[in-house]
């Protein structure tokens, strides 16, 4: 699980600095502010942030709006405009883009915090198949952001190993440990693609693609010994294409 990592383009040092300093209190990864269109495209491309903070009045011929649609069109990164006293132009060329939160300047610690909340969760309503519930944990297409404390963390889907059902809860398991998660196991895999994941037991479900070996009434993982259910078996073996 890795931090949610935000990339800043912001031209004004000081507010660049006063927002590395906030958001790597609230525990998130910070990449080095980039001052223009050309270093924050090549903020983008090497640092791969999962968040965008991007100033719209940028110096130079290309401004945050053109930078945002590039971002747009090429990387599908959720992005944040901030914005001052921009003229009434600007600010409709800004909506044309359909940015998932705005900041306005001066902002406290505590609104940069929310805007990113909002981003997020604004960003997952949009590219999600299933509909997503306000702070919660929001699913995207190959990733999910888990919220643990006042901090999203990121997990890659693939990286699942196998759920466990406890209760109201999920224990999801990753090759660095486990996450707790308050949701049911079958609600939890209505999120997941389900030519990958299936449930192999009324506790357990797994990613096949982690599958070591399989036995009358169990499969290995990892050295990890996960129960089949009698009722589950004959599915998995057809899921498989082992019948």
């Amino acid at each position: 699980m890795a931090k949610i990592k935000v990339g800043i383009v912001e031209d004004e040092m000081l507010i660049a600095q006063g927002i590395v300093t906030a958001l790597s209190s609230f525990g998130y990864n910070v990449t080095e502010p980039a001052i223009s269109y050309t270093e924050g495209l090549a903020m983008v491309v090497s640092e791969q942030p999962d968040v965008l903070l991007l100033d719209i009045q940028l110096k130079g011929s290309k401004d945050g709006i053109e930078l945002a649609r590039k971002i747009k069109e090429d990387y599908n990164i959720p992005f944040i405009f901030l914005t001052a006293n921009a003229d009434t132009a600007t600010v409709e060329r800004a909506k044309e883009l359909n940015p998932h939160a705005y900041l306005v300047k001066p902002f406290t610690k505590h609104e940069l915090h929310i805007s990113i909340e909002t981003c997020l969760l604004n960003f997952a309503t949009a590219n999600s198949p299933v509909p997503v519930e306000p702070k919660g944990d929001y699913f995207l297409k190959d990733c999910m952001f888990i919220k643990q404390g006042p901090v999203y963390h990121k997990i890659k889907l693939d990286d699942i190993i196998y759920l466990e059902s406890s209760d109201v809860y999920v224990n999801v398991h990753l090759p660095i440990g486990k996450l707790l998660i308050r949701k049911s196991l079958q609600a939890f895999l209505d999120m997941l693609d389900p030519k990958k994941f299936v449930r192999v037991h009324k506790s357990y479900a797994v990613n096949t693609d982690h599958i070591d070996s399989i036995s009358s009434d169990s499969i290995l993982i990892k050295n990890i010994e996960i129960p089949v259910g009698r009722s589950y078996k004959d599915d998995l073996m057809k899921f498989l294409e082992l019948e």
